[in-house]
């Protein structure tokens, strides 16, 4: 049970409490997303959810799995995680120093005086970055529901159309097949426009000969999912083809490399060399992935300089890509498993150029 993870990481901390604010960290906790609240790890063996009255129906139902004590405040939550301090005779508290806003920060020092603030770094996300079954299952929905969307989309994708109706359009799919919301604004770009890597619609028109680029991604129940396809339209030059397939191929060496215990510049290094064996190493300019879970980007990063190392339960994208400019980007992105049986590649949808 993750509470029980929460309250071992307290007392490995040598803490008697730890706060949390951050609405993916409370996720974690206590199994969905209220706008405003706050969680409470005691040292003890406590879990408290702090909630107001919109939120109490939603939390009293989470708990039953979660474990987790339902408070709806009457006061503020300030006053409610004060008093609760006092209660457990807290001296010292474990804090999100990451990610806290500085107003936040101000208000809790002030009202826990004499309460000492130790910063938990990436500790949650630690915890957070090896998935446990149910988060494997929300994960392999959301990606299944991006998946079905995208094959319906490539029925619409045609010259003549614009990149913003596209991206307008699969957001609908995307929802009407079972999305909670989109992982992020959906990348959908054509001609040119690829090699911006993070470009953004507009109202350029495909035309015959373009590649266009999705990137995109679905969420379920607070989790998830993260998908890169180009295909072409109508045709594909032989340079066009030729950047493709060492893309792919790039990819593939990528996922080869992946593992428990592998480093994560070790796994990049494999997609790159790939690329540079036809001089285009220079034209990837992004890491070759990242963690994915309740935050479309946490956690580890598979870049040259990353010092983080893979480890079973991680799931992380696999994206290689070039980007030339006026004149096309290609990534090809793939969601991956570390399971204790292996790899596990979530993403079905076939790597082969695609020509509409």
């Amino acid at each position: 049970m993750r509470l029980e993870k929460l309250i071992k990481l307290v007392k490995d901390k040598n803490a008697d409490a730890a706060l949390l604010l951050n609405e993916s960290n409370m996720h974690y906790a206590c199994g969905f997303s209220p706008s405003e609240g706050a969680v409470l790890i005691t040292a003890s063996g406590e879990g408290y959810h702090l909630v107001d009255s919109r939120y109490t129906e939603t939390a009293v139902n989470q708990a039953k799995k979660s474990g987790l004590k339902v408070i709806e405040i009457n006061k503020s939550f300030t006053d409610e995680i004060r008093d609760l301090c006092l209660q457990y005779n807290v001296k010292n508290i474990l804090f999100e120093n990451e990610t806290i806003s500085f107003s936040a920060y101000n208000k809790y020092r002030e009202i826990l005086e004499g309460i000492e603030f130790t910063g938990l770094d990436n500790s949650v996300m630690a915890l957070r970055n090896v998935k446990d079954i149910d988060e494997i299952e929300m994960i392999k929905k959301a990606n299944n529901i991006a998946e079905k969307s995208f094959q319906e989309l490539l029925n619409e994708v045609k010259p003549g159309k614009s990149e913003r109706e596209l991206a307008a359009l699969f957001d609908y799919i995307m929802a009407k097949n079972g999305s909670h919301g989109v992982s992020f604004d959906t990348i959908l770009l054509t001609g040119t426009h690829t090699s911006m890597p993070h470009g953004v619609p507009d109202d350029r028109l495909i035309q015959d000969g373009d590649f266009v680029l999705f990137d995109f991604g679905a969420t379920y129940c607070g989790y998830h999912s993260d998908m890169t396809r180009t295909v072409a339209v109508g045709h594909a030059t032989d340079e066009m083809a030729d950047a493709y397939n060492l893309v792919l191929k790039a990819q593939k060496a990528g996922i080869k490399a992946l593992g428990d215990g592998v480093r994560c510049a070790h796994v990049y290094q494999a997609a790159y060399d790939v690329l540079q064996e036809k001089d285009m190493g220079k034209y990837f300019r992004h890491s070759l992935g990242h963690g994915v879970g309740l935050d479309i980007h946490e956690g580890y990063n598979a870049s040259p300089k990353s010092n983080d190392t893979f480890t079973v339960g991680n799931v992380t994208s696999i994206e290689p890509g070039i980007y030339i400019p006026d004149k096309f980007g290609i990534r090809i992105e793939d969601l991956l498993y570390i399971s204790p049986r292996g790899r596990e590649n979530f993403s079905k949808i076939t790597k082969e150029l695609i020509i509409l």
